[in-house]
């Protein structure tokens, strides 16, 4: 269970009041914000041209993207991938209550990031998100 602090709620609150698309999931990774709204509402959440998308960005002065919100463990791959890109892994599953990514040398530098930041951040949203510890490979 995710625990909102006051500068998530005032994201989520920011969004809300741009596209009118509610969602209880916002996190920061590699200095972008990134919001997990449901499949039907992301076009509503990014708006005619991108418009609200740019609106959020413009006051926030920050990297905003809109992803689809993950039914359920089935969907750690494809929620990771949207939340990386534009890097990509070799391959992923779930091993024993941990969500193992497979990524070849260039990749697993660029997950790990400068003093493993970038892989603490995500560790932190699978942990988050699917309650998996999570590992690179």
């Amino acid at each position: 269970m995710t625990i909102l602090d006051l500068q998530t709620i005032r994201y989520i609150n920011l969004l809300d009041s741009a596209s009118k698309v509610k969602t209880s999931k916002c996190f920061v990774y590699n200095n972008t914000i990134f919001f997990a709204v449901p499949a039907s509402q992301v076009s509503r959440a990014i708006g005619p041209n991108a418009i609200n998308i740019r609106n959020i960005q413009d006051k926030l002065g920050k990297k905003v993207k809109v992803i689809t919100e993950a039914s359920g463990q089935e969907d750690i791959v494809r929620f990771v991938q949207d939340i990386i890109a534009p890097v990509r892994f070799m391959g992923a599953k779930i091993q024993d209550g941990v969500f193992v990514i497979t990524a070849g040398s260039q990749s697993k530098a660029a997950l790990i990031g400068r003093n493993r930041r970038r892989e603490e951040e995500l560790q932190q949203i699978v942990k988050d998100t699917f309650s998996l510890e999570m590992k690179i490979l």
